[in-house]
């Protein structure tokens, strides 16, 4: 089933494009890793630094049941554009049973057009769907869009993990952003 769920406006284009939102399938699956493969390469969105295989994939795609943690992918023109993900915070710690991690990740062709701003819009209005209480998002303090992303939908930062990745010498921290989404 596919959700309308926002018109985007793609400025290189000078056209807008209706974004399809829906639960991803294994058929998405080689559109998924590709998206995230170009993050790798970036060195600032994941901290991966090796790219990932369709079969390294299978087993994190299979563990994102669509009834509780979920896997959308934002489709234009036919196209996989983007993902966005909820997975268990700490899995298998009860007492966190209702704080979920979300992770993102935009095709190159679409960064800083919106896309991202839609995917976390969708997956905030969808959260109670999940049983979440907290959203939780780690990110690479050179992600900046990233960052910017977090505080323009209210996110406040939570923890900072000072140098903890290591790109061929040049260290970043990890920033905890949270944003809690239901009493």
């Amino acid at each position: 089933m596919k959700l309308i769920f926002n018109i985007f406006y793609d400025t290189t284009r000078e056209r807008r494009s209706i974004v399809f939102i829906r639960i991803a399938s294994e058929n998405d699956l080689k559109s998924i890793v590709d998206i995230y493969n170009q993050a790798i390469q970036l060195k600032n969105s994941t901290a991966d630094l090796n790219p990932v295989t369709l079969e390294g994939r299978l087993q994190w795609f299979n563990e994102h049941k669509s009834d509780k943690f979920p896997i959308f992918v934002a489709e234009i023109d036919g196209r996989i554009v983007g993902w966005i993900s909820l997975s268990p915070y700490r899995a298998g710690r009860e007492a966190l049973r209702h704080t979920f991690e979300l992770s993102y990740y935009i095709d190159s062709d679409y960064k800083g057009k919106g896309l991202g701003k839609t995917l976390l819009d969708f997956i905030i209005k969808k959260s109670s769907n999940y049983d979440v209480k907290t959203l939780i998002a780690i990110i690479l303090e050179y992600n900046i869009p990233s960052l910017a992303l977090m505080k323009k939908f209210k996110f406040e930062k939570w923890g900072y993990l000072p140098n903890i990745a290591d790109f061929d010498g040049k260290e970043c921290g990890h920033v905890y952003y949270g944003l809690r989404v239901r009493e």
